[in-house]
């Protein structure tokens, strides 16, 4: 990462950090459970949440309807849980696919911190929305393995320009700007038309690591214990 990298990187991160929510241990959990619920294709009920997490249907509901968790889940008519924290089991721009199971998420800056989350290694596509290209890549937890074309970059608006009062504004204020782009060239042509609200482009490895850095804020309890219980 250069220097300018860095400025970016740690700017963005102080807007962030002030944005991101706070998880109690117990809500680290049943995020964690959850998105990995949702890896499996399928929406989750309530009944089955509560399956996975060991617990009653009352106390998976208050987690769904009553917790620092619920800005950030998306229920379909059925009241089943569709998408949560950017992983989503009904189709978007951001195509993901995890041990053979085709997912997608909310937004391009979503795949790319994801893997941790689920502990798994991730084939992502996406189209640039500027030039729609295929965008291919290869991202494990711990590092991006893979990137076709080679000078991707991702867009982002600022954090504290971010709606989290639900995930659909959520996706509205923040996940409907952030694409990831072939080039940066091409990423400048798609902000010329696109000046509200402001973004910037990042570098991928720039974008990778605040992701590392916002899983590590939210929940690193329990990828820890997880760690732990894998090694």
């Amino acid at each position: 990462m250069t220097r300018s990298d860095k400025t970016v990187h740690d700017d963005l991160w102080d807007l962030a950090v002030q944005w991101l929510p706070v998880f109690s241990l117990t809500e680290q959990h049943a995020g964690i459970v959850l998105l990995r619920e949702l890896a499996k294709g399928e929406a989750v009920t309530c009944s089955r949440l509560a399956q996975a997490l060991g617990t009653t249907f009352g106390a998976a509901e208050a987690l769904m309807k009553d917790s620092a968790l619920c800005p950030f889940i998306y229920t379909d008519e059925r009241d089943r849980i569709i998408g949560f924290w950017g992983l989503s089991v009904a189709p978007t721009h951001h195509q993901i696919t995890v041990k053979g199971q085709r997912l997608w998420t909310w937004c391009a800056y979503d795949s790319l911190f994801i893997p941790e989350l689920l502990g798994e290694t991730a084939e992502i596509e996406s189209r640039d929305p500027e030039s729609n290209e295929l965008i291919r890549l290869t991202v494990s937890p711990e590092r991006i393995i893979s990137t076709e074309p080679a000078d991707i970059v991702v867009s982002m608006g600022r954090p504290d320009t971010w709606d989290q009062s639900s995930a659909a504004r959520i996706i509205a204020t923040a996940c409907h700007h952030i694409y990831f782009f072939v080039s940066r060239a091409s990423g400048e042509r798609w902000q010329a038309k696109h000046t509200e609200p402001a973004t910037i482009l990042l570098s991928l490895d720039v974008a990778f690591d605040f992701g590392k850095r916002s899983n590590a804020h939210l929940f690193q309890a329990e990828l820890t214990e997880h760690r732990k219980a894998t090694a």
